[in-house]
């Protein structure tokens, strides 16, 4: 699925994703958000550890996090670098840390 088909998918559900990407192996530290996040991996892939529970997510091209406003997370991005769409949301609107495989959302 291209990324403009993916973007068009998030704007079917009401919500208005933005771009971001970086390069082999850059990284975030843990940090939250006061939001709730939807992120969908458009090319390449990211690792997103999530400190609270000891969990691990792997995004590759086409999978989606949803990630609920205040849960801890850092990220890696793998070889090939990354480049993901993510969307806001008010906080609370998401219940729970939630990983669709690409093709199921």
């Amino acid at each position: 699925m291209t990324s403009e088909e993916l973007a068009a998918r998030l704007k079917a559900e009401g919500l208005e994703p933005t771009t971001w990407g970086n390069g082999p192996g850059d990284r975030y530290a843990p940090h939250e958000h006061e939001y709730d996040k939807v992120l969908v991996c458009a090319e390449g892939s990211v690792r997103f550890r999530l400190p609270s529970s000891g969990g691990v997510v792997d995004l590759a091209v086409g999978d989606r996090l949803d990630l609920p406003a205040g849960t801890p997370h850092d990220a890696v991005v793998g070889r090939d670098g990354v480049a993901c769409l993510e969307a806001h949301l008010p906080a609370g609107r998401l219940a729970s840390i939630c990983r669709h495989a690409a093709g199921t959302w």
